[in-house]
Formats: structure tokens, sequence, C-alpha cells
């Protein structure tokens, strides 16, 4: 190795995680050496100019070390900036700021407005959509299948959108990390999981079906796990406009959940307490995500949960492929069902145009 290290120069990498603003006048800023090497940082440059600068320990910061460093700067309410930091071998990393917005603090006013984010993205759509199960009970059979394949296609949606937000956000953690390695890991390593503990529990999980209806609110729930990520990370970068924009398009995006997590259970007898648990399953971890999201956004902790999501889905898009299979009528290549497949992805994607807006 000391061959090798004399005949090359040091490989540096800083990766500027999140930028704050917690008071007037002051900066902070969260780095990860993700490089091969300690980095030590000399100097920080704030749209052009050198600025003093202090930071949580040594100004080194060891191979997969973190740290955060504070610059008191004048910064103006609503303008951009970009700050950069130099290396002692000279090198320049650098984070844009669209915006410079002074960031909430962590008081019970700003946890009790993520919490209600959560209620209302995540919780109230899921149980609206438990509201369908009435009127599933009294379609017929084929019709029913009909319902399945439009959860199938909802899955899906789902899925894929979770995927490709997990693949974009791993471009942002730093290469030390392995954001494609989270990625295979969460999409890989979550079906066989659930797969292992369906297998372990299918002697007290009663019918097919009601194990089909436990996968698909598991599935949902690490899934709007990363919509809450999504949503607190955005209030608590200053994005409020974004944030906005989320909250509306995933609460139209959630109402659909619900019949998803129902219909394979329209032709068993269910209790209330059944309900109530499905719904929380699915719903709640909105909630905990939004708070992650608001309190302590990474993109490591964003793209592995995303990637987990995507995963669950898979695994459930394969229980209800099962489950249709067994059924008579062709299984998915049968007409109905095909429909049913093609009208859960339209109206997915009809109602995530919302999110774009």
């Amino acid at each position: 190795m000391g061959v090798f290290r004399a005949s090359f120069p040091p490989i540096e990498e800083l990766t500027l995680e999140r930028v704050d603003f917690p008071a007037p006048g002051q900066i902070r800023v969260h780095l990860v050496n993700g490089g091969p090497e300690p980095v030590t940082v000399s100097q920080v440059i704030v749209d052009d100019a050198y600025w003093s600068f202090t930071m949580d320990g040594d100004a080194t910061v060891e191979r997969l070390g973190s740290a955060v460093l504070d610059v008191p700067y004048p910064w103006v309410l609503g303008e951009p900036l970009q700050i950069g930091l130099i290396t002692s071998t000279g090198l320049t990393f650098t984070r844009e700021v669209a915006v410079a917005t002074e960031s909430p603090r962590a008081d019970s006013r700003y946890l009790t407005t993520f919490v209600l984010l959560g209620l209302y993205v995540g919780v109230v759509p899921v149980f609206l959509g438990l509201l369908w199960l009435p009127f599933l009970r009294e379609v017929p059979r084929h019709w029913m299948d009909f319902f399945l394949s439009l959860t199938m296609g909802l899955l899906v949606f789902l899925g894929v959108d979770a995927l490709t937000e997990a693949v974009e956000m791993s471009g942002k953690v730093a290469s030390a990390f392995q954001g494609m390695g989270l990625v295979t890991m969460g999409v890989v390593g979550t079906p066989l999981v659930i797969q292992g503990l369906s297998r372990l529990l299918k002697h007290g999980a009663g019918t097919e079906a009601r194990r089909a209806a436990v996968l698909i609110a598991l599935g949902i729930g690490l899934h709007n796990l990363g919509e809450g990520l999504a949503i607190g990370s955005a209030y608590a970068i200053g994005e409020i406009t974004l944030g906005s924009t989320l909250v509306i398009g995933f609460l139209l995006h959630n109402t659909t959940e619900g019949v998803g997590i129902v219909a394979p259970l329209a032709r068993e007898p269910v209790r209330p307490g059944t309900l109530l648990a499905l719904g929380a399953l699915a719903g709640l971890p909105t909630i905990a995500g939004a708070l992650i999201g608001g309190l302590s956004y990474t993109p490591i902790a964003t793209v592995l949960f995303l990637s987990i999501g995507a995963g669950a889905v898979i695994q459930v898009v394969w229980v209800l492929g099962r489950l249709l299979s067994q059924r008579e009528g062709g299984g998915l290549t049968g007409p109905l069902n095909v429909a049913g497949l093609v009208a859960g992805l339209v109206l997915m994607y009809a109602t995530g145009l919302w999110v774009a807006f």
C-alpha cells in the first residue's frame, strides 16, 4: 500500500448532506466523508467570499465520519446562496441552496404538525378506502377478481414509483455508503424477509385471503413510510411549496390504497378491530416517516426506506398473483382481470399527477 500511496495524490470526497439556517446570521452544514481517506476542511466560501467557521471537534473528518460546520453569515431571507468547502489539498466541494429560510425548531408545535400531516396523508385516506368493503361484498365473484387485479395495478405503480425515487436519491448518498447497494438490499432482501416471516406465522394468520390483506397493508405501510420521509424532509429544508403539493398529491394517492387492503377480504367475515389494525398498519408509518424526515433527514435513510417499500410491494404483488392464478376465469390473463390491472395503473397515474404540480 505504501508504494501506491507514494505514487498517487490523495483521493478526497465530502458530501454536503444538508444545509440548515438555525438562526439569522448562522448557517449550519452537515457533511459526510465518503472517500477512502481522512479529509481536513481548511476554508469555507459563501457566495465567492471566504468566511470563518467552527466545527464540532477536529477539522479533520475521518473516513465514513460526519461533522457539523457552523458559519456566521448574514444570509438574506428568500435569496439563494452557494456554500463551498476547501480541503487542505485544495479541492472544493459545493452545495447550492435555492432559498435561504430559517429552519424550524423541534418544539411541541413542530412535532404536532408532522403528526397531523401524517394523519392527513396516510391514516385518514387509508381508512376512507376501507369503507369500500360493504360494496365489495355485494359484487359478483368475477368482479371481485377485477378489484384484486386493480389492487395489483395500484401496487405495481407504487413499487415502480418507490424504486425510481430510491435510485434517483442514491446519487446523493456518499459513495462509500453505496447508494445502489442500499437499493439492492432493500429491494431483494425485503421480499425474502417477509416471505420467511409469513411462513413462520402461516398457521396463526388465518386464511390465505387474510394473509394477503396483512401483506398488502404491510407493503403499503412501508411505502407510506417513504412518503412521510419525503414530506418531512421537504418542510425541514424549507421547501414549503413542495411539501404542500406532496401532501395534496399523496392524500389523493392514498385514498385508493384502502381498496387494495379490503379487496381480498370481501368474502371473509371481518371484525371492526381487524380493519382498524390493518388501517393502522398501512397508515401510521406515514407519521413515523414525517417525523424522521423532519427531525433527522439523511439521504441514506431515505434510500433505504424507499427500497424497503419497493421490496415489500414486490412481495405483495407476487402473493396476489398467486391468489388470482388459483381462481377460475383465466387468472391474470382473463380479460376482466387484465382490465383491472390496467385500470389500477391508470388510476395511480391520474392521482399522481397532483404530486407533479
